[in-house]
């Protein structure tokens, strides 16, 4: 097994898993840590799983950790890989489960002062307003038609609907939808999971949070963000839910049975993947790109009934407006400077997000001159972080960063140590209203459960993946059961 002694000390938030430390190594492991956290990597196999990953075919440069890493399916959790295209591998693996799971924050024009105790009734009618929980479906139920044009337009759907403005999609990662989205490639079993789950948080680590901005570090990119200090600001972290999970399941199956046709060997079946130019590589792609879209429409829907529910208690003037959505699970076509060329290369971010540096096209113009908004949440007791993707980042990570905090102990475990009913009582004793239907799933999301939040954003500012621009704090919590 793959240990914290076979990484090389490369610098103060910088490790190397030198190629050799499994057979087939085809390019070295890169671990952005610090000593804080390399002890968070005893427990489990996020090392060797890092490792396999640079086995697969057609990886190049280098296969990445984030601060957050953690053991996952195949790739680990707060894992990147790069393929070069056309004929390197997608990795379902390397994308995950939960299919574009990621985190939007919407923007008001109130301060905490403004609203002043109202916090608890705002939460209460979130909560009724959003549903949340395993397998819960929501108000909107879509015949096979509609989900279609979800599956293929995404937010673009969203606009049809009325559901989003015309600028929100300005300030999504792609704006709201992956091109390349089919959806005779996603199972009939993966739409029926996904026909009543538009506008629906789901459960585990999903949440909506009103936050309050706690501090500013840059005053420069705050203002070009929108930030004031004590602004209350609304953050949503949701996917594909059951559709994307069902996609992912699917295109694992079929690409395990054809790996002796495309002559892959992997150390690890999790790996299951296919070349990107394959029938099972490009269908998934396509598959994927449905799913995220998916997953975007969802985080629309859900934006749509909190402005709703804003505009009902605060009044119809008082708007909501898009800051960001970035996605973590996922694998995106980009274009990287590989030997001084350009290089069309197939980037896998597995509970990882992109964070592009000032400059680059793919960052809304009013971010473009100080960098894409980096949105990395912390734990419903402790703080979250609003960062700007640095430029440094392209060379050191393909333009990637963490994606949270980071699991250190399993639910199971969580719940061993801590007892739901009393987390809420302590959370509400720190002025942070909880909604939340299951005491279980609150003590399966303790504080304790993730790693410190400060550890990972001193190694990504040290590492030079992002830099702070804000820090944010929980002040209303709403979470599935």
């Amino acid at each position: 097994m793959i240990s914290t002694q076979h990484l090389r000390r490369l610098g103060a938030a910088l490790y190397e898993l030198p190629i050799g430390a499994v057979p087939g190594m085809r390019v070295p492991g890169k671990v952005f840590i610090n000593e804080a956290l390399l002890e968070d990597l005893a427990e489990d196999r996020s090392l060797e799983q890092l490792a396999n990953t640079a086995t697969l075919p057609g990886v190049v440069k280098f296969v990445a950790a984030m601060p957050d890493i953690h053991e996952g399916y195949g790739f680990p959790i707060g894992g990147v890989a790069a393929t070069e295209l056309p004929h390197g591998v997608i990795s379902p693996g390397g994308v995950g489960y939960d299919i574009n799971c990621g985190v939007r924050v919407l923007l008001s024009d109130l301060s905490a002062d403004d609203v002043g105790d109202r916090m608890g009734d705002l939460g209460s009618q979130l909560m009724r307003a959003i549903p949340s929980g395993t397998g819960r479906g929501g108000r909107i139920r879509l015949d096979s038609n509609e989900l279609n044009r979800v599956l293929r337009y995404g937010v673009g759907y969203c606009v049809e609907r009325g559901w989003a403005a015309q600028n929100d999609t300005e300030y999504l990662e792609e704006h709201g939808c992956l091109t390349g989205a089919d959806p005779t490639h996603v199972s009939d079993r993966a739409k029926k999971r996904g026909m009543d789950q538009l506008g629906t948080l789901g459960s585990g680590n999903h949440f909506l949070e009103v936050q309050k901005v706690d501090e500013i570090f840059d005053e420069e990119a705050g203002k070009a963000f929108g930030l004031f200090p004590g602004q209350i600001v609304v953050a949503i972290h949701c996917g594909s839910r059951g559709l994307g999970h069902q996609v992912c399941t699917d295109y694992v199956r079929r690409m395990l049975s054809s790996l002796n046709k495309n002559r892959i060997e992997l150390p690890d079946r999790e790996l299951a993947c296919a070349p990107a130019d394959s029938a099972e590589g490009s269908e998934y792609l396509s598959a994927m790109a449905c799913a995220a879209n998916f997953a975007w429409a969802n985080r629309q829907v859900i934006q749509h009934h909190v402005r709703i529910e804003w505009q009902a208690l605060f009044g119809a003037a008082r708007g909501l407006r898009t800051l960001y959505d970035v996605c973590h699970n996922i694998a995106k076509r980009e274009t990287h400077i590989l030997d001084g060329k350009s290089v069309e290369l197939l980037v896998h971010r597995k509970g990882a997000t992109r964070a592009f540096g000032p400059g680059h096209p793919d960052v809304p113009e009013a971010y473009r001159s100080v960098g894409q908004p980096v949105l990395i949440p912390g734990t419903m007791g402790t703080a979250s972080y609003i960062l700007k993707g640095a430029a440094e980042a392209m060379e050191a990570s393909f333009g990637t960063c963490c994606h949270g905090a980071g699991r250190r102990l399993s639910r199971t475990a969580a719940k061993r140590e801590v007892e739901g009913e009393s987390l809420r009582q302590e959370l509400e004793a720190q002025g942070i209203a909880v909604r939340c239907f299951s005491a279980r799933g609150l003590a399966e999301e303790a504080p304790l459960a993730y790693k410190n939040v400060e550890d990972v954003i001193d190694v990504v500012e040290t590492a030079g993946l992002a830099r702070r621009v804000a820090r944010v704090r929980p002040v209303a919590v709403i979470k599935g059961e």
